[in-house]
């Protein structure tokens, strides 16, 4: 976003498109990692080309509720992490299924936080298995 140059004010219009900036860049990308959002985004990992996970197959897999999985998939679709898309064909006797897809940033950000995530367990002794 960037404010029109037209006001005129000079070195602080320069700071504030400059904050704006940031914060963009940083609602894109940066998300709140709590553990129901990193059972969602295993679950997008997992899920293979061929077969997208929808809505209640999220759920299901990641052993949460709609109430907890949906509004997780609406803040990373708003941060650009996550993209969706209607079932398409017939599907009759049911609602066409939404289905959920890792973008390109967003596999690569999830990765990474899973992984930092497993070095934290590792470090803590957390990871499970013989003491």
């Amino acid at each position: 976003m960037r404010l029109p140059e037209r006001y005129g004010f000079g070195v602080l219009d320069i700071r504030l498109n400059v904050v704006l900036d940031t914060c963009s860049t940083w609602s894109m990308t940066n998300i709140r990692l709590t553990k129901p959002t990193m059972a969602v985004l295993e679950t997008l990992l997992s899920a293979a080309e061929d077969a997208p996970a929808w809505g209640l197959s999220i759920c299901r897999d990641a052993d949460l509720g709609p109430g907890t999985v949906y509004p997780i998939l609406d803040r990373l679709s708003q941060r650009g992490w996550v993209t969706s898309y209607e079932e398409p064909g017939p599907h009759p006797g049911r609602p066409a299924r939404r289905f959920y897809e890792l973008t390109g940033t967003g596999r690569q950000q999830a990765a990474q936080a899973l992984a930092a995530r497993k070095a934290r367990r590792f470090g803590l002794g957390l990871s499970g298995g013989a003491a």
